[in-house]
């Protein structure tokens, strides 16, 4: 296990990624140990968990490819100490000025440059830094660099998602980059070097984020584009889709006050499951017992449910009442409900948690989409373009995420702090699309069950979908929990134990003046502190 902070100390090859860490000074936990290692040298070097997390997020692009990059979204929520201000950072993504509801095939929503949509992640990157960091870029952007040009070991995952998706990245620019020799997975062990995504790093390091939107980058984006068939072009990139700073949505539960991410994020849909979860007993909600597992499906199917009815877009006039989905009166007769039918018996993305010694906080989600984004990158560039086309409306003109120039994407990312007393006590997050909310509830409602932070993200989840399904790890659970689901009329699909489709959750957390941070065992992550 790599005990330096030097991340070119922490060897590439080490097969256990440290995954609980502990100190009064700051923590950082990311789902790459590399990232890790990148924020941890930040932190190291005097900076703040701003500069941290805005170099672990650099970080991720560079070694978890599949996940994130220059060419994704990024959404951040943070908590400055010295103002008790907590905020949520919009970075959307926006569709391009060219984009009509009947200009793409449901392929070309998916993979290829037409899924493209304007990338955001450094101009959120770039405004947080700037706004709230203390160090400049071209210092926080240098262990990306050195990522980049030194390589990384590919981890067993890694091997895994380049084989499932091989016929995609061979169709399409990206396997230049991503395959050996443009045709192959690289083994797990060996080290992936990314010549051409370094110097793209060099150069904004050198010439600033604008550099992306306004300058040579730009340029270069704008002729691939127009070259592959693209719709996004130098206009699009030349607005700057800097992020906007919005009032985070809050609940109250045991005692705590939450903060959670704002539409068009999903911190509405935790809000919801944890008013329902809170109008039952706390006996009624452990997940190790049938009893538990049942409520949380069912509320994890009411809450989608809600969401996918009730769409809503703070960019626009709502259509419906926002402020009902998130409402106790609401959630109790949810409840209600979910009593008497217990009675009858019947992407991807990634997170990254910091936490600094002066008690600032920040939780930052960032995605390209899907699995390796839309499989194209710009020859000269390096970097993966994100596939957000296919996170629109494409039928209904009412809804508020139908596809339209500039609009955003439908996103379900809720980075989350939690607070007990004035200062923060935990800030979480996930991956995985609709079940990033359930994740996050589930390591919520497990740590104020007495579970230890490891033991909480560690833990078998479960995620129930519209129709009622229910995926779980169901060889880490109680052999009854199935049965029961089965006889209540849900359906199961079993899936392998520490699933990669569960989420991945990172946090931190404060036991009085010890800070902790977790990063789950599902994926390749690692937490570390600082000495």
């Amino acid at each position: 296990m790599p005990q330096a902070v030097d991340p070119q100390s922490s060897s590439i090859h080490s097969p256990w990624p440290q995954k609980i860490a502990a100190s009064s000074k700051g923590v950082i936990a990311t789902a790459h140990h590399r990232a890790t290692d990148a924020g941890l040298v930040i932190l190291q070097q005097g900076g703040n968990a701003v500069d941290a997390a805005v170099a672990a997020a650099l970080a991720l692009g560079v070694c978890e490819p599949a996940a994130s990059g220059l060419g994704g979204q990024t959404m951040v929520m943070i908590h400055l100490a010295a103002t008790k201000r907590t905020l949520a950072l919009d970075g959307s993504s926006h569709a391009p000025n060219r984009a009509t509801p009947g200009l793409l095939s449901n392929e070309e929503q998916r993979r290829g440059h037409r899924s493209t949509t304007v990338p955001s992640t450094l101009a959120t990157l770039g405004y947080a830094l700037q706004t709230y960091g203390t160090l400049p870029l071209a210092r926080v952007i240098q262990p990306a660099i050195e990522l980049a040009a030194d390589g990384y070991g590919i981890t067993t995952l890694q091997n895994s998602l380049l084989r499932r998706e091989l016929p995609h990245l061979r169709s399409g620019s990206a396997g230049g980059f991503l395959l050996q020799d443009g045709k192959q997975p690289y083994p797990v062990g060996a080290v992936h070097r990314q010549p051409v995504l370094a110097r793209t790093l060099r150069r904004i390091a050198r010439e600033g984020v604008e550099d992306f939107y306004k300058g040579r980058i730009a340029r270069r984006i704008h002729r691939d584009m127009t070259r592959n068939g693209g719709v996004l072009r130098e206009d699009d990139l030349a607005r700057v889709p800097w992020p906007i700073e919005r009032r985070p949505l809050s609940c109250r539960f045991e005692g705590l006050r939450v903060f959670t991410f704002p539409p068009p994020g999903a911190g509405r849909m935790l809000i919801e499951l944890l008013n329902i979860l809170g109008a039952f007993p706390p006996a009624h909600r452990d997940l190790d017992t049938p009893r538990g597992a049942l409520l949380l499906s069912e509320v994890i199917r009411r809450a989608s449910l809600d969401r996918r009815d009730r769409p809503y877009d703070p960019n626009l006039y709502p259509q419906v009442d926002d402020r009902r989905a998130t409402s106790a009166d609401y959630a109790q007769l949810v409840a209600r409900q979910i009593r008497g039918w217990m009675r009858r018996g019947s992407g991807e993305t990634t997170h990254l948690s910091v936490m600094d010694s002066e008690g600032n906080a920040v939780g930052l989600t960032q995605s390209i989409e899907r699995v390796f984004g839309s499989c194209e990158a710009a020859p000269d560039l390096g970097f993966l373009y994100n596939n957000y086309m296919s996170a629109y409306e494409y039928e209904d003109i009412s809804h508020p995420y139908f596809l339209r120039p500039n609009a955003v994407p439908w996103a379900s990312v809720a980075p989350t702090i939690i607070f007990r007393g004035r200062r923060p006590w935990l800030i979480l997050g996930s991956p995985g699309s609709e079940r990033i909310a359930p994740s996050i509830a589930q390591v919520v409602l497990r740590l104020l069950g007495g579970a230890s932070p490891l033991a909480a993200v560690d833990a078998p989840r479960l995620h129930c979908s519209l129709r009622r399904e229910v995926s779980l790890e169901a060889s880490r659970m109680r052999d009854d929990i199935p049965r029961e689901l089965r006889r209540r009329g849900f359906t199961l699909r079993v899936r392998e134990p520490y699933s990669f489709y569960l989420g991945c959750i990172q946090l931190a957390l404060r036991e009085k003046d010890v800070l902790i941070g977790v990063a789950d065992p599902r994926r390749d992550g690692s937490a570390r502190a600082v000495t």
